[in-house]
């Protein structure tokens, strides 16, 4: 079983479409918990129960081999026959995550199926800075990652490093090469430019900072990330080498 989180607004969309294209009818789709639009007690309760429901039974999910959505990962966390199963998930720069989130929210609003909180942020008509310094999504990574840590996931994708570890991923777990999927969700009135290799929403500047600090655990998670990604692709060439590690 392959348990894959999407975190929001980090290439999860697209990355559903190649665990479609390999898994088909396999691939389970779970997005019905809405973590974000719940209170703290909330989901964490929702996501303790149904990590007892999985643990004591998964015939519901006999039929599947991968699991994608917006849950928490705690939810799965003790399936039976855990040494079969291998989690995986994808971290952003925690600031330009925040940043599409909100431009996201903005630009795809309905009112007959949006959560609480995005109904919130388009009626009130919060400024990026009310998103992004207020209480309600302030360290979101963390948020989804109660009771599971980084070293708990068997892989952690780098969103800005979309296609070269998505390759890595499927080598890894799929054991092919990754089919051309196109980029979903993508905000087509972004500014891109040639000469920068990760457009940012953000500039460096106040308001980074300010953003940064407000968001400092998932800062470090999505530090922490980047140096379990580096050490990866050092073992990767050791073992691409011949060298024995």
């Amino acid at each position: 079983m392959l348990v894959s989180l999407h975190l929001p607004k980090t290439a999860g969309t697209s990355f559903l479409g190649l665990l479609e294209s390999h898994f088909g009818e396999r691939l389970l789709r779970d997005y019905g918990d809405r973590p974000l639009n719940r209170s703290p007690w909330q989901r964490r309760l929702r996501a303790l129960r149904g990590s007892a429901r999985n643990a004591m039974s998964s015939s519901r999910l006999a039929e599947f081999e991968c699991i994608h959505g917006h849950f928490m990962p705690l939810k799965y966390r003790f399936l039976p026959g855990q040494n079969s199963v291998q989690f995986v998930a994808w971290l952003r720069d925690p600031v330009e995550r925040l940043a599409s989130h909100y431009h996201y929210w903005k630009r795809t609003y309905n009112p007959m199926d949006a959560g609480r909180l995005h109904r919130r942020v388009v009626e009130e008509r919060w400024s990026l800075e009310r998103f992004c310094l207020g209480p309600e999504l302030q360290n979101t990574y963390s948020k989804f990652l109660w009771g599971c840590s980084l070293e708990s996931f068997n892989f952690i994708g780098i969103t800005e490093y979309y296609s070269e570890d998505v390759e890595s991923f499927s080598q890894l777990f799929l054991g092919t090469t990754p089919p051309q999927v196109a980029a979903e969700n993508v905000n087509e009135y972004r500014k891109r430019s040639d000469e920068q290799r990760f457009e940012r929403y953000i500039d460096a500047g106040a308001f980074r900072s300010r953003v940064e600090l407000h968001h400092g655990d998932d800062v470090a998670l999505y530090r922490k990330a980047l140096d379990m990604r580096s050490r990866r692709q050092q073992t990767t060439e050791r073992d691409d080498a011949g060298v024995i590690v």
